[in-house]
């Protein structure tokens, strides 16, 4: 078959690789100058099926509120960039915060981040990649003894998906991650997962972009999807003056995938959340991280990549608005910094800013659409790169025929 996948992150270059090693003649198309040069260039680094969480949750609400006048808040929401589609994607959001909406979003997140990191160490195993990877668990951090207290209700999620699992005191956040001895503010605890991984994305998506080439990929770089169109149930797809037609598209555009899906009628409740990271070269290894840890009060995630940290985090509702604001470097500073003081003392710092696809609910498109030759595979948020190889996985095996091993339908 013909496959066109519309998107050169993570999640489009993965679905290329897969569609490639069925067989199928597979085409990317992708207006950036290469692979994963946008949302997924200088993401957290995570992959983390326990923490694949819905935003929208119980306390959220109450808690938006109060960020809204907090310094160092991990929501923005820039009043100036209000539109109806952040209005109507909020609101959608706001009903997904309940208790039963979001045990069941978790649960499908947990099951579908979970497969994919198995597929991703199968992928690695077989193909021989590099990409600072360590898998040396995640470790989330509590600050408050509050927050320590309502790990329950995702323990129960984690005990329900066999997920494992450790909740810890300061001491035994200290054994896990030694460089927390010296942390300028106390750690009242934490919950780790010792099955969670990281790498580096970005190098990740280059290498495979190489193995899918050399198995047959075509790749168009520089070369924008201007148009979808539909007739009689099939799609195409005009880039200028040209027509390209398939028997398979596979539309993985990120952020930007609700405009092309829009014009073949179909509506994406995906809004771009746009999160910010900052790279730092390690000075000081013995205080370094030495894996993942999530800053449950700032939403931030310090991440270990070979030798250096990459801090990353926030959500900041501002449409495509790309203008990287000095305000969002001294959040993550101010995490990265409290917890590990002597991690770094050079004033390099690679500030970068993303879109992330974010549905209401946090569940990902991973299914057909209406159209009998159009596929989705966008809107997995802040989790593309945890879910890029599981999602196109499943994707391939509809494609090619298949029942996939998972589903989260």
């Amino acid at each position: 078959m013909k496959v066109v996948v519309i998107g050169g992150g993570v999640v489009g270059i993965t679905t290329a690789y897969y569609a490639a090693r069925d067989g199928h003649e597979v085409t990317v198309f992708d207006r950036m100058s290469g692979p994963a040069r946008e949302t997924s260039f200088a993401n957290a680094g995570e992959i983390s099926p326990g923490y694949a969480t819905p935003w929208a949750s119980p306390d959220v609400p109450a808690k938006a509120l109060k960020w809204l006048f907090m310094e160092h808040a991990p929501l923005i929401l820039r009043l100036q960039s209000i539109d109806p589609a952040m209005v109507a994607w909020g609101l959608a959001m706001l009903r997904n915060c309940t208790p039963e909406r979001y045990a069941a979003n978790k649960a499908k997140m947990v099951r579908l981040a979970t497969y994919s990191r198995d597929m991703l160490r199968a992928l690695r195993t077989e193909e021989g990649i590099e990409y600072d990877q360590r898998s040396q668990g995640t470790l989330q951090i509590f600050r408050t003894q509050k927050q320590y207290e309502t790990a329950a209700r995702d323990m129960e999620v984690l005990q329900a998906s066999g997920i494992d699992f450790e909740l810890l005191d300061r001491e035994g956040c200290c054994r896990a991650e030694p460089g927390l001895a010296n942390a300028a503010e106390l750690v009242s605890g934490g919950l780790r997962l010792p099955g969670d991984e990281t790498g580096d994305c970005f190098k990740f998506t280059d290498a495979l972009t190489k193995i899918a080439k050399a198995r047959g990929v075509s790749f168009h770089w520089n070369t924008e999807v201007d148009a979808l169109s539909e007739d009689k149930g099939v799609v195409s797809a005009q880039i200028g003056s040209q027509t390209i037609k398939a028997d398979a598209f596979v539309l993985a555009g990120g952020s930007w995938s609700p405009r092309l899906a829009h014009q073949v009628g179909i509506r994406l409740p995906i809004y771009p959340v746009k999160g910010y990271s900052i790279t730092l070269p390690i000075i000081d290894e013995i205080n370094a991280p030495q894996s993942t840890l999530l800053d449950e009060t700032f939403k931030v995630a310090t991440t270990r990549l070979g030798n250096r940290v990459r801090v990353g985090g926030m959500a900041e509702l501002a449409g495509f608005d790309r203008s990287l604001n000095p305000k969002r470097q001294r959040t993550l500073e101010r995490s990265v910094f409290s917890l590990f003081p002597s991690l770094a003392e050079t004033q390099e710092r690679n500030f970068w800013c993303g879109h992330r696809p974010m549905t209401p609910d946090s569940v990902p498109f991973v299914c057909h659409s209406k159209h009998r030759n159009l596929w989705l595979n966008t809107g997995h948020g802040t989790l593309g790169w945890t879910m890029a190889c599981g999602s196109a996985r499943m994707i391939a095996d509809k494609i090619s025929g298949r029942q996939p091993e998972t589903n989260i339908t």
